[in-house]
């Protein structure tokens, strides 16, 4: 399969409004099992004004949040797929700054020095391209997430002892969520990346912040530490914006790599509760449009 850059363009450009005007079906309903089981009637109150909040935004074709976020873009590559890498590269910047341009919607997106906003949502390095490589043959993927700098902006790393155990991991988690309280709009997605290098370790903890809930993490000791956290944190008493209630995180979700015998990396990233994602799939056949 030849990919058609000028396609590529345009599924960066779509990709971008659409992750920022229509919330995933798997994180409607992990509102609606929050509001199901919440016990504070206050947070229950808040979480009910999220919800219709997410209906009006979609039903009146705005955005759910004005925060447009760092642009980033997920690429999988098939087998079979013929295609230059500079030149995609290139396609997925020109959507990414024509979404912010022809939308139009406001670019968060500045130079960190001078501050300078170019009103493209695009600058040094930015959008954010991740590549992998995938075994599905004439399919190229491309998932777009808008991250937004109240999730962002709740980012730790620290290389933890081997000796302290998985006991250290979960104090660290914790200790994370309470630093983070109301700041990360929650109810969050924690995302927690274990092992690999440093920088490896803080890639992890995104991949499971922008994971979907109800998914679960493929190592066995990661999927029962999910569970763990998940619970601990949901009884920490945060809450919906950080005033309370049981409804601190949709779910805790857990990333690993493989690590160095002398030392144990843990990294944590969140989503808001605007956890806002939307992919695409070329084929032979035409583009399958999903979250």
């Amino acid at each position: 399969m030849k990919v058609d850059l000028h396609t590529v363009e345009e599924v960066a450009k779509e990709l971008y409004i659409r992750a920022l005007k229509i919330l995933p079906p798997d994180v409607k309903q992990g509102f609606q099992a929050l509001e199901a089981r919440e016990t504070d009637p206050r947070a229950k109150q808040l979480l009910g004004i999220m919800i219709k909040n997410i209906a009006v935004a979609e039903e009146t074709h705005n955005l759910t949040c004005q925060d447009t976020g760092i642009p980033i873009y997920n690429v999988a590559i098939g087998r079979n797929v013929q295609v230059d890498g500079v030149d995609l590269m290139r396609a997925i910047t020109k959507g990414c700054a024509r979404a912010t341009v022809e939308h139009p919607f406001r670019s968060s997106v500045v130079h960190p020095l001078t501050r300078q906003n170019d009103h493209t949502s695009c600058g040094i390095r930015i959008p954010a391209v991740n590549v992998e490589f995938t075994d599905r043959s004439e399919e190229l993927f491309i998932q777009m997430i808008p991250k937004g700098s109240g999730s962002e902006n709740n980012s730790w790393l620290k290389m933890a002892v081997p000796a302290e155990g998985v006991a250290a991991i979960k104090e660290f988690v914790i200790d994370c969520v309470l630093a983070a309280g109301g700041k990360t709009c929650p109810p969050t997605i924690v995302g927690v990346g274990i092992g690999g290098s440093a920088d490896l370790c803080v890639h992890l903890a995104k991949l499971a912040a922008t994971r979907p809930l109800g998914t679960r993490c493929e190592d066995l000791e990661g999927a029962k530490l999910e569970e763990e956290l998940s619970s601990a944190v949901n009884r920490l008493g945060v809450g919906p914006q950080g005033l309370g209630g049981d409804s601190t995180a949709f779910a805790v979700h857990v990333e690993l790599a493989a690590t160095h015998i002398t030392m144990n990396p843990v990294a944590v990233n969140m989503q808001c509760h605007a956890a806002r994602r939307a992919s695409a799939t070329l084929t032979p056949a035409g583009i399958v449009w999903g979250f």
